[in-house]
């Protein structure tokens, strides 16, 4: 370390028993100086850390906060993170389905709510102190894009930003441009990656019944195993009438999930891109005979849906086919997507989120950084 963070945010870190990493130090130095900062680090690295030392600042100056996300799903987990580190009392959530403490000190809500509190000349913003931007790389979306142009382009100056990205690949200039049009703002990037992503496809070979499994890159380069595999089972596929389906195939779902459990390597999303998909697969599965939890945890996510659902009705139960969705969760299946009531997609993210949900089915509503 060669540095060391300022009094301000210290206390935070030492109650929590944390030490900051160098990038992590570079950013609370960058705040504590007024600044604004991009934070470009691989998921697992840290960023978060960051974000709470800047709304630990906002809130010992007296500041409210505010929290965006891209997708309700992310807003969810954050309000129940945020809630457990600073109270419930001091966190509120506003989405398209929830309005919770809306006048708390920190407040997390999809980017559009805050776009939306902008142009509305909302009073909250005359004491605001700070705006996360999680997943800030939605800047380049074509189509959400001008959502987050737009906040960063309208926030007072005085009002810090912590702008948060895995992926974003233009920091520095990203860092320019919100300097350009909002005010003073660094880029702190981080390349190491703590936990290691690895890149696998299966394929089923016919000829022998049973799933292939490969690294898709070696030393950076495509895996030759792969092509000499491939071209084997093409030879083979040629040498009689026997394989003139294919020698290898797509694996099916369930085989994957067998694959994977044998593996040990579950919990999985799996992404369907389709709502009828993603149920349909939950049945799927069920139908063959899926089932991946004991009697003490179908009882805790049993506990976990009750509390979701206490506000309706039996015959809104009915109506969404309750019984047979809460089938699945207890079989540790489930799907998730935007078509789900809001009841039902906040109990299948605090299932996953317990570790008892094994194999989730999943449009894109899971691919922003849920934990």
């Amino acid at each position: 370390m060669n540095a060391e963070p300022r009094p301000n945010g210290i206390a935070m870190l030492n109650e929590r028993g944390l030490t900051p990493d160098d990038f992590q130090i570079q950013a609370f130095e960058l705040l504590e100086n007024g600044s604004s900062v991009l934070v470009a680090a691989p998921t697992s690295a840290g960023k978060t850390l960051v974000a709470e030392y800047g709304i630990q600042r906002a809130l010992n100056d007296g500041r409210t906060v505010i929290y965006t996300t891209p997708i309700k799903a992310l807003s969810n987990q954050k309000f129940k993170d945020l809630g457990r580190w600073l109270g419930k009392e001091k966190v509120g959530l506003l989405t398209g389905d929830n309005a919770i403490r809306p006048d708390a000190e920190v407040v997390v809500m999809t980017t559009e709510v805050l776009r939306n509190m902008i142009y509305a000349g909302s009073p909250r913003l005359e004491r605001l102190g700070l705006v996360v931007l999680d997943e800030v790389h939605f800047l380049q979306d074509p189509y959400r894009g001008p959502v987050w142009e737009e906040v960063i382009m309208q926030l007072p100056e005085e009002t810090q930003l912590v702008c948060l990205s895995a992926t974003v690949s233009n920091a520095t200039e990203l860092a320019a441009w919100i300097t350009e049009v909002h005010s003073d703002c660094a880029a702190v990037i981080e390349t190491t990656r703590p936990v290691e992503l690895q890149n696998h496809f299966l394929v089923f070979d016919k000829r022998h019944r049973h799933l292939q499994e490969f690294r898709t890159l070696r030393g950076g380069e495509s895996n030759y195993e792969v092509e000499r595999f491939l071209a084997k089972m093409r030879g083979q596929k040629h040498r009689g009438p026997k394989s003139r389906a294919g020698a290898v195939g797509r694996p099916r779902r369930i085989e994957v999930i067998s694959h994977l459990d044998a593996a040990d390597r579950l919990p999985a999303i799996f992404f369907v891109f389709s709502r009828q998909g993603c149920d349909d697969a939950v049945q799927n599965a069920l139908e063959n005979g899926v089932d991946f939890l004991d009697g003490r945890e179908k009882q805790r996510v049993e506990t976990i849906v009750e509390e979701h659902v206490k506000d309706l009705s039996r015959d809104d139960l009915a109506l969404l086919n309750f019984d047979s969705w809460l089938t699945g969760l207890c079989a540790g299946l489930a799907s998730h997507h935007a078509g789900m009531v809001t009841p039902f997609k906040e109990a299948v993210e605090d299932c996953f989120a317990a570790g008892l949900l094994k194999v989730v089915f999943a449009t894109e509503t899971l691919a922003m950084g849920v934990n």
